[in-house]
């Protein structure tokens, strides 16, 4: 999977994020090379992103994350018809943000290394109700040809495990052609059941990928 950078602007526009939904801890899990937890910390948040990727430092990333925009680039020229514009307004913008995210990401990784865990799903290296509210991005369902029904599960449950407040993902269709995953509703059913918390998918103001502008939350 290529190392992604979103800015932070993408993340509230993602999972409808406010400000107070920002009050407390967040975990980005799967941030890649995205800078949502650089603008959190900028503007006076807490944040923490988790990331296998983060096990290589940041001059194998930074090395890494050049190679990977353009990857991604070439991607979106062939699938062009797959997205929407809209929200960025151009391919243009699009890359300028994604590389302006990078190059966030990196300067806050420096210089605050300790916001960023090397883990991956789905296990993580945090306690019990250790932060307020997990978000996690084009991991989840994005990837449902790689990760089968029972990762799925149980990376929910760990991701609801360390949160004290609420998980929301996003997309809920694959990676390509946007299909919707097969499993959705049944893995719902399961967390609520083996938990007793409660999910709901909410649309948001966010629309790239064709049919990809919903979220599935979990309120604990």
């Amino acid at each position: 999977m290529l190392l992604t950078s979103r800015s932070h602007a993408e993340y509230r526009a993602m999972f409808d994020l406010t400000d107070d939904d920002l009050a407390g801890v967040t975990l980005d899990c799967g941030g890649g090379a995205s800078s949502f937890v650089a603008g959190a910390g900028a503007g006076g948040g807490r944040a923490l992103a988790l990331d296998p990727a983060y096990a290589a430092g940041a001059d194998a990333l930074a090395r890494r994350l050049s190679r990977d925009l353009d990857r991604s680039r070439a991607i979106g020229i062939a699938g062009g018809d797959r997205y929407l514009w809209d929200w960025y307004g151009s391919p243009g913008r699009h890359r300028e943000l994604r590389r302006a995210a990078g190059a966030e990401f990196l300067v806050d990784l420096r210089r605050h290394p300790g916001r960023y865990l090397a883990g991956s799903l789905p296990r993580l290296p945090l306690a019990d109700a250790g932060v307020d509210l997990v978000l996690s991005s084009h991991l989840l369902f994005t990837w449902a040809d790689r990760f089968d029904y029972a990762w799925h599960r149980a990376a929910i449950l760990e991701m609801c495990r360390v949160s004290r407040g609420e998980v929301r993902l996003f997309p809920l269709v694959h990676q390509g052609d946007g299909a919707p995953v097969d499993f959705l509703d049944r893995l719902r059913a399961d967390v609520e059941a083996a938990l007793g918390v409660t999910s709901a998918c909410v649309r948001v103001p966010f629309e790239f990928q064709r049919g990809a502008d919903r979220m599935l939350t979990f309120v604990l």
